[in-house]
């Protein structure tokens, strides 16, 4: 059974920076004796900052050919995601960089202030074929830093301005301070936004999500995006067996009466180091079913900790899943949600206009 030494740091969501790697990082741990000393000749720890890195990559779309998404090509504003949300399936990624899963992801983001112009570069490429981009498919768009740096909004008035389709996925109110720019594209049948909501508990979401919106804003959200005319999707992701199951009929309920028609779900998925993260977080705040969430998913999963294979990683199997199936279709077709399809127009796209050095690319 794991134990921590010391209570988890307030506001984050990894108990701590004691994550393992696949790429052999080097880990510390502090001794007791010499951590006893430390604090009485320095006091406490300072308290974890967060820190943003500004980077200027030479490209900013990303294609994939990945049978089990629904799109080929996407935009990360941002790598980290200061959310916090045990469970995120990008963390692995800043492993890639020499940083920590854990506490790093985080803390220690990246911004890419010239994303737009990037851009803007490439719908101006002559032959490029537009098809929807998917905005926030690894971390959030709309995380606290865009409050500053409004990266996100810079890509949506390029978008705008080309008449490009745009699908976002947030797990954040923020969407809202762009809400001038979606309904306009909404109105040209551009956009279309999906809002995650995990459970409707501000105190369970502050243990799996610290620096996400609360529930009930996301919820609000969704329902001020549907009087907008923005078509929405409510995600319940993940679905976590034994933690979050038991919030879905009362989710789906809760946004079908604020108008909105198209609800999912997705199950947890635990690659490379965030199964050890999760294992950690459930000792930490849910020791006494650590062992039936794990068994569940395990179930779910063909005996493993995650699936990583294309189709069948978004598609569990076994009674488990089932049951969450069932449920699902249950309290849809009581809240009276079919299948809602959003149908993006690519036909208006025309290529924005560049200047300067930019038209070389």
């Amino acid at each position: 059974m794991f134990r921590m030494e010391h209570a988890p740091i307030k506001g984050r969501g990894a108990p701590s920076g004691a994550v393992p790697t696949r790429f052999g990082l080097p880990a510390r741990e502090a001794d007791g004796d010499w951590r006893d000393a430390v604090d009485r000749l320095d006091g406490p720890p300072v308290k974890l900052r967060t820190t943003v890195t500004e980077e200027r990559p030479k490209s900013i779309l990303t294609f994939n050919q990945s049978p089990d998404v629904p799109f080929d090509r996407s935009i990360n504003a941002y790598r980290g995601c200061e959310h916090g949300c045990v469970y995120c399936f990008a963390r692995p990624t800043h492993a890639y960089h020499d940083l920590s899963p854990g506490l790093d992801f985080e803390t220690r983001l990246f911004a890419k202030p010239n994303a737009a112009e990037l851009l803007r570069a490439t719908l101006a490429k002559k032959g490029y074929e537009p098809k929807p981009i998917a905005m926030g498919t690894n971390t959030d768009p709309y995380q606290p830093i865009e409050r500053d740096y409004r990266i996100t909004r810079q890509l949506l008035e390029v978008c705008c301005e080309a008449r490009h389709p745009v699908t976002i996925t947030t797990k954040s109110d923020r969407v809202l301070d762009d809400a001038d720019l979606l309904a306009e594209m909404a109105r040209a049948k551009l956009v279309a936004v999906s809002i995650s909501v995990t459970t409707l508990d501000p105190a369970l979401s502050g243990k799996l999500e610290p620096r996400c919106a609360a529930p009930a804003k996301r919820v609000a959200a969704l329902g001020k995006l549907v009087e907008l005319g923005v078509p929405v999707h409510c995600s319940l992701s993940p679905i976590i067996p034994a933690i979050t199951d038991e919030f879905m009929e009362g989710i789906i309920a809760r946004v079908a009466e604020l108008g909105v028609q198209s609800v999912g779900w997705i199950p947890l998925r635990l690659p490379h180091e965030v199964a050890p993260l999760f294992r950690e977080w459930l000792a930490v705040h849910y020791p006494e079913r650590a062992g039936k969430v794990m068994s569940i998913v395990r179930e779910m999963r063909g005996g493993r900790d995650n699936d990583p294979n294309f189709h069948s990683r978004m598609n569990p199997q076994g009674v488990w899943a089932d049951l969450i199936r069932s449920r699902f279709k249950v309290a849809c077709r009581k809240a009276g949600i079919g299948k809602a399809r959003f149908e993006l127009d690519c036909s208006r796209f025309q290529p924005p206009e560049v200047s300067g050095q930019l038209r070389l690319i």
